[in-house]
């Protein structure tokens, strides 16, 4: 899911960020919650990371739910 906010830009990866603990180390500047990503800007992080972390949240849930 993604929601453009006042503050931040959120990005939610449903099955949290445990699984991806190199790709958040390569993000940039970032804050999380339990599955939200909070983005000041696009251009503070590597956007073909965060590409990968959509794609990696979608495939979970593809898979766990069809």
């Amino acid at each position: 899911g993604f929601s453009p906010r006042a503050q931040n830009v959120t990005v939610y990866i449903m099955p949290g960020f445990e699984r991806y603990p190199e790709l958040m180390g390569n993000l940039g500047k970032h804050k999380t919650g339990k599955s939200c990503l909070y983005i000041k800007k696009l251009d503070d992080v590597d956007r073909e990371v965060l590409e990968e972390l959509v794609r990696g949240s979608y495939d979970y849930m593809t898979e766990k739910y069809g």
